[in-house]
Protein backbone atom coordinates (compact mmCIF):
# COMPACT_ATOMS: atom_id res chain seq x y z
CA UNK A 1 0.00 0.00 0.00
CA UNK A 2 1.13 3.32 -0.97
CA UNK A 3 0.64 6.55 1.41
CA UNK A 4 0.34 9.40 -0.63
CA UNK A 5 -0.59 13.12 0.89
CA UNK A 6 -3.59 14.46 -0.44
CA UNK A 7 -4.70 18.20 -0.90
CA UNK A 8 -8.70 19.05 -1.71
CA UNK A 9 -7.31 22.64 -2.86
CA UNK A 10 -10.17 25.58 -3.21
CA UNK A 11 -13.14 25.60 -5.77
CA UNK A 12 -13.73 23.15 -7.52
CA UNK A 13 -10.53 21.32 -6.17
CA UNK A 14 -12.48 18.84 -3.66
CA UNK A 15 -14.72 17.67 -6.44
CA UNK A 16 -12.61 17.18 -9.65
CA UNK A 17 -9.86 15.50 -6.65
CA UNK A 18 -12.39 12.96 -5.95
CA UNK A 19 -12.85 12.17 -9.16
CA UNK A 20 -9.75 11.27 -9.43
CA UNK A 21 -9.70 9.23 -6.53
CA UNK A 22 -12.89 7.53 -7.51
CA UNK A 23 -10.54 6.02 -11.02
CA UNK A 24 -7.55 5.76 -8.73
CA UNK A 25 -9.76 3.21 -6.78
CA UNK A 26 -11.10 1.10 -10.01
CA UNK A 27 -7.33 0.39 -10.82
CA UNK A 28 -7.24 -2.04 -7.16
CA UNK A 29 -4.33 0.07 -6.51
CA UNK A 30 -4.26 0.20 -2.66
CA UNK A 31 -3.38 4.04 -1.44
CA UNK A 32 -3.98 5.14 2.17
CA UNK A 33 -4.56 9.36 1.54
CA UNK A 34 -3.57 11.42 4.32
CA UNK A 35 -5.68 14.30 3.60
CA UNK A 36 -4.37 17.88 4.53
CA UNK A 37 -5.48 21.57 4.21
CA UNK A 38 -3.72 24.55 2.16
CA UNK A 39 -5.46 27.40 -0.09
CA UNK A 40 -7.88 29.84 0.87
CA UNK A 41 -9.65 28.57 3.38
CA UNK A 42 -6.85 27.40 5.43
CA UNK A 43 -5.67 30.91 4.89
CA UNK A 44 -8.51 32.59 6.77
CA UNK A 45 -8.27 29.34 9.66
CA UNK A 46 -4.77 29.24 10.21
CA UNK A 47 -3.32 32.43 8.71
CA UNK A 48 -1.29 30.96 6.07
CA UNK A 49 -2.76 29.28 2.76
CA UNK A 50 0.47 26.69 3.27
CA UNK A 51 0.48 24.91 6.98
CA UNK A 52 4.63 23.74 7.12
CA UNK A 53 2.77 20.88 8.18
CA UNK A 54 1.40 20.29 4.87
CA UNK A 55 5.08 20.59 3.71
CA UNK A 56 6.34 17.87 6.11
CA UNK A 57 3.59 15.54 5.10
CA UNK A 58 4.81 15.71 1.88
CA UNK A 59 7.99 15.15 2.50
CA UNK A 60 7.74 12.28 4.58
CA UNK A 61 5.48 10.51 1.83
CA UNK A 62 7.46 11.95 -1.12
CA UNK A 63 4.14 11.84 -2.98
CA UNK A 64 1.41 13.83 -3.50
CA UNK A 65 -2.27 14.37 -5.51
CA UNK A 66 -3.64 18.28 -4.98
CA UNK A 67 -6.38 20.06 -6.32
CA UNK A 68 -5.97 23.88 -7.93
CA UNK A 69 -5.77 26.78 -5.05
CA UNK A 70 -6.65 30.01 -5.49
CA UNK A 71 -4.46 32.76 -6.11
CA UNK A 72 -5.20 36.13 -5.36
CA UNK A 73 -4.44 38.57 -8.34
CA UNK A 74 -2.08 41.66 -7.66
CA UNK A 75 -2.79 41.36 -3.93
CA UNK A 76 -3.07 38.92 -0.97
CA UNK A 77 -0.60 36.10 -0.36
CA UNK A 78 1.67 34.47 -2.80
CA UNK A 79 0.85 31.62 -4.62
CA UNK A 80 0.97 28.58 -3.16
CA UNK A 81 1.76 26.59 -5.93
CA UNK A 82 5.36 28.55 -6.63
CA UNK A 83 5.76 27.77 -2.97
CA UNK A 84 4.99 24.28 -2.78
CA UNK A 85 7.67 23.87 -5.88
CA UNK A 86 10.20 25.87 -4.02
CA UNK A 87 10.11 24.82 -0.70
CA UNK A 88 9.80 21.27 -2.19
CA UNK A 89 12.52 21.75 -4.98
CA UNK A 90 9.81 20.44 -7.43
CA UNK A 91 12.31 21.54 -10.25
CA UNK A 92 10.64 20.26 -13.32
CA UNK A 93 6.97 20.74 -14.26
CA UNK A 94 5.56 18.21 -16.48
CA UNK A 95 2.67 18.61 -19.07
CA UNK A 96 2.00 16.12 -21.44
CA UNK A 97 -0.43 17.12 -24.14
CA UNK A 98 -2.36 14.38 -26.36
CA UNK A 99 -5.41 14.78 -28.50
CA UNK A 100 -8.45 12.81 -27.54
CA UNK A 101 -10.76 12.02 -30.28
CA UNK A 102 -14.23 13.08 -29.70
CA UNK A 103 -12.77 16.41 -28.32
CA UNK A 104 -13.47 18.47 -31.86
CA UNK A 105 -10.79 20.75 -32.13
CA UNK A 106 -8.62 22.11 -35.40
CA UNK A 107 -6.08 19.53 -34.54
CA UNK A 108 -5.16 15.61 -34.60
CA UNK A 109 -2.81 13.30 -33.08
CA UNK A 110 -1.21 15.97 -30.95
CA UNK A 111 1.14 14.09 -28.92
CA UNK A 112 3.69 16.58 -27.13
CA UNK A 113 5.20 17.30 -23.60
CA UNK A 114 5.77 20.75 -22.22
CA UNK A 115 8.99 20.35 -19.56
CA UNK A 116 8.85 23.68 -17.62
CA UNK A 117 12.19 24.57 -15.15
CA UNK A 118 9.89 25.26 -11.87
CA UNK A 119 12.07 27.50 -9.61
CA UNK A 120 13.28 30.14 -10.87
CA UNK A 121 13.10 32.67 -13.74
CA UNK A 122 10.39 35.52 -13.06
CA UNK A 123 8.62 33.38 -10.40
CA UNK A 124 11.56 33.83 -8.46
CA UNK A 125 9.83 36.51 -6.63
CA UNK A 126 12.52 38.81 -6.38
CA UNK A 127 10.12 42.13 -7.00
CA UNK A 128 9.79 45.46 -5.45
CA UNK A 129 8.81 49.10 -5.57
CA UNK A 130 11.32 51.16 -6.55
CA UNK A 131 9.31 54.84 -5.27
CA UNK A 132 7.47 55.09 -2.16
CA UNK A 133 4.52 56.36 -4.20
CA UNK A 134 4.41 52.56 -5.77
CA UNK A 135 4.47 54.17 -9.58
CA UNK A 136 7.17 52.10 -10.87
CA UNK A 137 8.17 48.03 -9.82
CA UNK A 138 11.30 45.96 -10.38
CA UNK A 139 10.99 42.79 -10.96
CA UNK A 140 14.18 40.30 -11.25
CA UNK A 141 14.65 37.40 -13.65
CA UNK A 142 17.02 34.78 -12.42
CA UNK A 143 18.69 32.16 -14.30
CA UNK A 144 21.31 29.73 -13.00
CA UNK A 145 23.57 27.24 -14.81
CA UNK A 146 22.31 24.46 -11.78
CA UNK A 147 18.82 24.81 -12.43
CA UNK A 148 18.93 25.34 -16.90
CA UNK A 149 21.21 22.33 -16.84
CA UNK A 150 19.21 19.94 -14.61
CA UNK A 151 15.62 20.74 -16.26
CA UNK A 152 17.27 20.13 -19.78
CA UNK A 153 18.66 16.79 -18.59
CA UNK A 154 15.37 15.84 -17.47
CA UNK A 155 13.65 16.66 -20.58
CA UNK A 156 16.51 14.11 -22.49
CA UNK A 157 16.22 11.76 -20.15
CA UNK A 158 12.34 12.07 -20.50
CA UNK A 159 12.76 11.47 -24.26
CA UNK A 160 14.76 8.60 -23.41
CA UNK A 161 12.89 7.04 -20.89
CA UNK A 162 9.45 7.22 -23.58
CA UNK A 163 11.65 7.16 -26.88
CA UNK A 164 10.99 10.41 -28.18
CA UNK A 165 12.95 11.48 -31.23
CA UNK A 166 13.20 15.40 -30.35
CA UNK A 167 13.85 18.22 -27.94
CA UNK A 168 13.08 21.92 -28.49
CA UNK A 169 14.42 24.15 -26.21
CA UNK A 170 12.62 27.53 -26.03
CA UNK A 171 14.18 31.10 -25.37
CA UNK A 172 14.18 34.41 -26.02
CA UNK A 173 18.11 35.05 -26.36
CA UNK A 174 18.12 37.21 -29.11
CA UNK A 175 16.71 40.02 -26.51
CA UNK A 176 17.37 38.13 -23.28
CA UNK A 177 20.94 38.07 -24.12
CA UNK A 178 22.51 36.63 -20.63
CA UNK A 179 19.67 34.90 -19.15
CA UNK A 180 18.20 33.04 -22.29
CA UNK A 181 21.63 33.25 -23.70
CA UNK A 182 22.71 30.83 -20.41
CA UNK A 183 19.65 28.68 -20.62
CA UNK A 184 20.68 28.18 -24.67
CA UNK A 185 24.36 27.81 -24.03
CA UNK A 186 23.69 24.89 -21.43
CA UNK A 187 20.90 22.91 -23.35
CA UNK A 188 23.42 22.82 -26.39
CA UNK A 189 26.18 21.44 -24.04
CA UNK A 190 23.72 19.23 -22.77
CA UNK A 191 22.38 17.91 -25.94
CA UNK A 192 25.99 16.84 -26.62
CA UNK A 193 25.64 13.89 -24.11
CA UNK A 194 22.41 12.68 -25.86
CA UNK A 195 23.14 12.12 -30.14
CA UNK A 196 20.56 9.91 -30.83
CA UNK A 197 17.76 12.17 -29.67
CA UNK A 198 17.38 15.62 -32.25
CA UNK A 199 17.82 19.13 -30.56
CA UNK A 200 16.89 22.14 -31.99
CA UNK A 201 16.07 25.47 -30.37
CA UNK A 202 12.77 28.09 -30.95
CA UNK A 203 12.33 31.87 -29.86
CA UNK A 204 9.34 32.08 -27.86
CA UNK A 205 7.45 34.34 -29.93
CA UNK A 206 8.15 32.41 -33.27
CA UNK A 207 7.18 28.96 -30.82
CA UNK A 208 3.87 29.89 -30.16
CA UNK A 209 3.05 30.98 -33.94
CA UNK A 210 4.83 27.42 -34.80
CA UNK A 211 2.64 25.84 -32.35
CA UNK A 212 -0.59 27.08 -34.06
CA UNK A 213 0.59 26.27 -37.73
CA UNK A 214 2.19 23.05 -37.14
CA UNK A 215 2.47 21.28 -33.87
CA UNK A 216 2.99 18.02 -35.12
CA UNK A 217 6.39 18.58 -36.01
CA UNK A 218 6.95 18.87 -31.84
CA UNK A 219 7.79 16.16 -29.45
CA UNK A 220 9.25 17.63 -26.05
CA UNK A 221 9.66 21.27 -25.57
CA UNK A 222 12.03 22.29 -22.53
CA UNK A 223 12.00 26.15 -21.38
CA UNK A 224 12.02 28.84 -18.78
CA UNK A 225 9.10 29.26 -16.35
CA UNK A 226 6.81 32.11 -17.36
CA UNK A 227 7.49 30.75 -21.26
CA UNK A 228 6.02 27.37 -20.19
CA UNK A 229 3.51 28.58 -18.03
CA UNK A 230 2.24 30.48 -20.89
CA UNK A 231 3.05 27.34 -23.68
CA UNK A 232 1.51 24.45 -22.03
CA UNK A 233 -1.82 26.44 -21.55
CA UNK A 234 -1.44 27.41 -25.41
CA UNK A 235 -0.52 23.69 -26.11
CA UNK A 236 -3.75 22.86 -23.81
CA UNK A 237 -5.81 24.64 -26.39
CA UNK A 238 -4.62 22.76 -29.07
CA UNK A 239 -6.37 19.75 -27.91
CA UNK A 240 -9.48 20.79 -26.28
CA UNK A 241 -8.70 23.18 -23.16
CA UNK A 242 -7.12 23.00 -19.79
CA UNK A 243 -9.86 20.56 -18.35
CA UNK A 244 -7.89 17.97 -20.77
CA UNK A 245 -4.59 18.68 -19.38
CA UNK A 246 -2.25 16.63 -16.56
CA UNK A 247 0.34 18.09 -14.92
CA UNK A 248 3.13 17.10 -12.82
CA UNK A 249 5.76 18.61 -10.14
CA UNK A 250 9.00 16.50 -9.94
CA UNK A 251 11.88 17.00 -8.01
CA UNK A 252 14.57 14.89 -6.99
CA UNK A 253 12.88 12.67 -4.36
CA UNK A 254 8.94 13.81 -3.77
CA UNK A 255 6.50 14.74 -6.48
CA UNK A 256 3.26 16.56 -6.52
CA UNK A 257 0.96 15.87 -9.29
CA UNK A 258 -2.32 18.02 -9.69
CA UNK A 259 -4.72 19.23 -12.46
CA UNK A 260 -3.18 22.12 -14.84
CA UNK A 261 -6.42 24.48 -14.95
CA UNK A 262 -7.44 27.08 -11.75
CA UNK A 263 -9.65 26.29 -9.19
CA UNK A 264 -12.39 27.97 -11.27
CA UNK A 265 -14.41 28.69 -7.86
CA UNK A 266 -17.98 29.94 -10.12
CA UNK A 267 -18.38 26.30 -10.73
CA UNK A 268 -17.69 25.17 -7.05
CA UNK A 269 -20.54 22.99 -5.91
CA UNK A 270 -22.14 22.52 -9.29
CA UNK A 271 -21.10 18.91 -10.90
CA UNK A 272 -20.29 20.54 -13.81
CA UNK A 273 -16.54 20.66 -14.56
CA UNK A 274 -14.26 18.46 -16.82
CA UNK A 275 -12.75 15.59 -14.15
CA UNK A 276 -10.10 14.74 -17.04
CA UNK A 277 -7.34 16.64 -16.04
CA UNK A 278 -7.20 15.25 -12.57
CA UNK A 279 -7.95 11.93 -13.23
CA UNK A 280 -4.97 11.65 -16.00
CA UNK A 281 -3.08 13.67 -13.15
CA UNK A 282 -3.61 10.87 -10.96
CA UNK A 283 -2.39 8.23 -13.59
CA UNK A 284 0.59 10.20 -13.86
CA UNK A 285 1.42 9.53 -10.28
CA UNK A 286 0.61 5.86 -10.84
CA UNK A 287 3.22 5.62 -13.26
CA UNK A 288 5.71 7.44 -10.59
CA UNK A 289 4.76 4.90 -8.50
CA UNK A 290 5.88 1.92 -10.83
CA UNK A 291 2.06 1.21 -11.13
CA UNK A 292 2.59 1.34 -14.97
CA UNK A 293 -0.70 -1.08 -16.14
CA UNK A 294 -3.06 1.30 -14.07
CA UNK A 295 -1.65 4.17 -15.65
CA UNK A 296 -2.50 2.40 -19.15
CA UNK A 297 -5.85 1.61 -17.89
CA UNK A 298 -7.18 5.27 -17.05
CA UNK A 299 -5.91 6.95 -19.72
CA UNK A 300 -7.51 4.14 -22.15
CA UNK A 301 -10.60 4.46 -20.35
CA UNK A 302 -10.90 8.27 -20.39
CA UNK A 303 -9.79 7.87 -24.12
CA UNK A 304 -12.56 5.52 -25.13
CA UNK A 305 -15.46 7.53 -22.93
CA UNK A 306 -14.61 10.95 -24.88
CA UNK A 307 -14.41 8.77 -28.35
CA UNK A 308 -17.87 7.49 -27.62
CA UNK A 309 -19.09 10.56 -26.85
CA UNK A 310 -22.27 9.74 -24.96
CA UNK A 311 -21.21 10.92 -21.29
CA UNK A 312 -19.48 14.32 -21.61
CA UNK A 313 -19.51 17.60 -19.76
CA UNK A 314 -20.38 20.86 -20.99
CA UNK A 315 -16.73 21.76 -22.58
CA UNK A 316 -16.42 18.57 -24.50
CA UNK A 317 -20.04 19.53 -26.08
CA UNK A 318 -21.78 17.17 -24.11
CA UNK A 319 -24.73 17.61 -21.24
CA UNK A 320 -23.59 14.89 -18.61
CA UNK A 321 -22.39 16.19 -15.42
CA UNK A 322 -18.83 15.95 -13.68
CA UNK A 323 -20.35 12.35 -11.88
CA UNK A 324 -21.76 10.99 -14.80
CA UNK A 325 -18.20 11.35 -16.61
CA UNK A 326 -16.44 10.13 -13.75
CA UNK A 327 -18.74 7.20 -13.81
CA UNK A 328 -18.30 6.32 -17.11
CA UNK A 329 -14.70 6.87 -16.84
CA UNK A 330 -14.80 4.30 -13.35
CA UNK A 331 -16.53 1.33 -15.86
CA UNK A 332 -14.38 1.89 -18.35
CA UNK A 333 -11.17 1.49 -16.08
CA UNK A 334 -13.09 -1.35 -13.68
CA UNK A 335 -13.43 -3.19 -16.93
CA UNK A 336 -10.38 -2.89 -18.72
Amino acid sequence: MYEVVLIPGDGIGPEVIDSAIQVIEATGVKIKWKVVQAGQKTEESEGTPLPNSVLDAIRETKVALKGPITTPIAKGFRSVNVRLRRELDLYAALRPVRSFHGAFTRYEDIDLVIIRENTEGLYSGVEHWVDKERKAAESIRIITRHASERIIKYAFEYARLWRRKKVTLVHKANILKATCGLFLEVGKEVSSSYPEIEFEDRIVDNMAMQLVKKPSEYDVIVTSNLFGDILSDLCAGLIGGLGLAPGANIGQEIAVFEPVHGSAPKYAGKNKVNPTSSILSGALMLFHLGEREAYHRIYNGVKEVIREGKVLTYDLGGTSSMSQMTEAIVERVRGG
